[in-house]
């Protein structure tokens, strides 16, 4: 009942918030942990101690720019615009090179038309009294552009190799026949191979290569690398040298070493000639193939140039006419 008794219209009782028991416990501990530190107490000052960093150290500088710095910048931009000069000069030389290349290329397709009918055939060089004339045109310098003239001058090399290798071999395969008689076969076949594979290597694969390096043609190459194949296969055959079959290869060279001594070292040179027959056909094939590549030769540049070849030529349309005409006169008479 004493709540009740209490008079509501008199003033409360002061209540000093501060006196509360928690506050008056903090507020002393913060006095007396302030009232503790004296900082120019000589124990603080001991505690304390240390260097003291003038004002003037602790001003920060101004940012300054190293002269070497500067220099190796300027440097490297130097450097770097020289290369871009450089590179310049450089696209500009082999654009140039390019444009004389093309020049010339075309210089030379013209005067190749120009001189088509006043040229006259130059191989094989016959002398005048000669009853058969030339049958071919041939200048490496004119006709074959500069970076393909030594790869074709050297099928050309190879082309001479291969001939006079034929003609030892028909040497050869006549010191066999006279020590023995049974091989007058080798003989035989040996004086056909030279007279048959001579011509034939001339016209189907050296001339191929020759017109694929003068005109850029994917025809040739292709028909090159078709027959050229062949050639590489019969060299093996020939080094091989299998009896009765017209070759002094390594087999008919050593069986002949206990017979006869001198024929068998013949037959062994002409074994050693078709032999490095068989290596340099398979280097200058890799090398004819790696210029081909660069050149941009492809089939179907192959397969067009074979059409148009054969529908513009005079002995196609000249057959195609007489075709058409027997047979609208064939449907004529019919009717």
């Amino acid at each position: 009942m004493s709540g009740f008794d209490s008079n509501p219209f008199v003033d409360p009782v002061d209540v000093n918030p501060f006196q509360d028991a928690s506050v008056t416990q903090a507020t002393s501990r913060a006095t007396e942990t302030m009232g503790e530190f004296n900082p120019f107490s000589a124990t603080d000052m001991i505690n304390h101690t240390g260097t003291t960093i003038p004002i003037s150290a602790a001003l920060s500088q101004p940012a300054v720019l190293q002269t070497s710095v500067e220099q190796s910048i300027q440097a490297t931009a130097s450097a770097a615009q020289a290369t871009l000069i450089k590179q310049q000069d450089e696209l500009e030389r082999k654009a140039a090179v390019l444009e004389q290349k093309e020049q010339e290329l075309q210089n030379r397709t013209i005067g190749r038309i120009l001189n088509a009918g006043a040229r006259e055939n130059n191989w094989p060089p016959l002398p005048k009294f000669f009853p058969v004339n030339p049958c071919f045109y041939q200048d490496f310098e004119e006709e074959i552009p500069e970076e393909y003239r030594k790869i074709c001058k050297r099928m050309y090399y190879l082309w001479m190799f291969h001939s006079t290798t034929l003609f030892l071999n028909v040497l050869g395969c006549l010191s066999y026949f006279i020590a023995d008689s049974q091989y007058g076969v080798d003989f035989g076949l040996s004086i056909l191979w030279f007279l048959l594979f001579t011509p034939v290597a001339f016209i189907c694969w050296y001339r191929p290569v020759y017109k694929a390096f003068r005109s850029d043609s994917s025809f040739s190459f292709f028909f090159f690398f078709f027959v050229f194949f062949f050639q590489v296969a019969v060299y093996i055959i020939q080094t091989v040298g299998i009896p009765k079959w017209g070759n002094s290869g390594w087999i008919s060279s050593i069986s002949m070493i206990r017979t006869n001594l001198a024929v068998a070292v013949v037959m062994m040179v002409v074994a050693g000639f078709f032999t490095v027959n068989a290596v340099l056909a398979v280097i200058l094939l890799k090398m004819v193939h790696a210029k081909y590549r660069r050149t941009g030769a492809s089939f179907t540049k192959a397969q067009l140039e074979f059409s148009t070849g054969v529908l513009t030529s005079r002995t196609f349309q000249t057959a195609a006419s007489s075709a058409a005409t027997s047979a609208a006169q064939g449907a004529f008479q019919r009717n």
